[in-house]
């Protein structure tokens, strides 16, 4: 019994394709320059699965303005090779955006730099596994928001590449960032992670009994504590993925400014903005959204032409820059992306400080289920 107990206590670690992460924690791909390879090998080198966000990655480096693509593709490769090498055992995935207008180049370059997982949203990544080239083998994790989404993505897979998904994150409406809902059903019970969890887990069992092999299922959007991760393992899920609470860690690259909004932010500071890209997304409310949403900014120019579903010059303003000059401290000129629990943050930690929070917080909801 005792053994029985220890083991039920143990936080289980996540195995994706061929590769297993000691914590079930994957750190969420935040652009831009939010989550680069300081953070990623500090979370790889923590237990958890660290990710880089390729979005931008190129920014206020030499040679952006003229040349944005190519310095986007180096500094990407680089960062990966960074990361790799600082933590030769851990996991780095890279989290590219399907938006991206030159998507299937950052799938190409990342997988040539060796990383180990591609991670893929903000639009289904239903041709991923074409665009990777000849002998590179990351794991393919795409994100979605639904079963629906879930069960086109195996179907397409499989029927053209013969291929499934290695796991898939589930992004529930409490995310920080795009979110893959209308602004309507971002509150609606349906909507709930733990409902979309559930959904995902019965989308996918058809097709891990078709392929004999499993495909983990990964919760997102809102998660905060240990106690919230051993939930989801409960319910089925095989891990987490958390950003929030990352970008408040001694090795995110974000501004101190930036890191210092969220530690003073109220929940009546939080709000959904209609994104030029013409997706809800959540953020801290700040002078700029307002004086965006009176009329009042309006791009002057598009550098990076990096979004499909931007329309400059209709956009009331160039979301790259706002998420550049927020990253640098300048909220001035920007806002902060954010998830739902973004209040409860009261102080900057170690990447290793809050992993070993997660893990205790795990071990004491389990224990105090066992006793109950």
């Amino acid at each position: 019994m005792p053994n029985s107990k220890k083991q039920q206590n143990c936080m289980p670690s996540l195995t994706i394709g061929d590769v297993t992460a000691r914590i079930p924690v994957i750190q969420g791909g935040m652009g831009v320059k939010i989550s680069m390879s300081r953070l990623a090998s500090a979370v790889a080198k923590a237990g958890g699965i660290g990710v880089i966000s390729s979005a931008l990655i190129g920014a206020d480096e030499k040679g952006f303005y003229s040349k944005p693509q190519e310095t986007t593709y180096r500094v990407l490769k680089e960062q990966i090779l960074i990361a790799k090498k600082a933590v030769p055992n851990g996991i780095i995935g890279v989290n590219i955006m399907v938006a991206l207008s030159d998507y299937e180049k950052h799938v190409r370059v990342a997988a040539k730099a060796g990383v180990d997982l591609i991670i893929s949203g903000a639009g289904l990544p239903l041709s991923l596994p074409e665009l990777i080239p000849k002998n590179c083998d990351p794991k393919l994790v795409p994100i979605v928001s639904s079963g629906r989404a879930a069960q086109i993505i195996c179907r397409r897979w499989s029927k053209h590449f013969s291929q499934l998904p290695d796991a898939i994150v589930v992004e529930g409406p409490m995310a920080g960032g795009h979110l893959g809902f209308k602004a309507k059903e971002l509150n609606l019970p349906k909507s709930s992670i733990e409902n979309l969890v559930l959904q995902v887990i019965e989308a996918v069992k058809p097709f891990e009994q078709k392929c004999g092999r499993s495909i983990s299922v990964i919760a997102a959007g809102g998660i905060y504590t240990g106690a919230d991760i051993y939930k989801f393992i409960q319910m089925g899920a095989a891990g987490v993925q958390m950003g929030t609470r990352f970008v408040v860690t001694h090795e995110c690259d974000a501004s101190d400014r930036f890191k210092q909004a969220y530690i003073q932010a109220k929940k009546d500071d939080i709000c959904i903005i209609n994104s030029p890209v013409h997706m809800p997304g959540r953020a801290l409310r700040s002078d700029f959204i307002d004086k965006a949403n009176a009329g009042e900014k309006r791009p002057y120019r598009c550098t990076y032409k990096c979004l499909k579903p931007c329309r400059y010059p209709d956009t009331p303003y160039c979301i790259s820059m706002a998420l550049i000059n927020a990253q640098k401290g300048n909220l001035d000129s920007g806002f902060v992306f954010c998830g739902a629990n973004v209040w409860r943050v009261d102080k900057i930690v170690s990447v290793q400080e809050l992993m070993d929070e997660l893990v205790q917080g795990y071990r004491e909801a389990a224990t105090k289920i066992m006793w109950l």
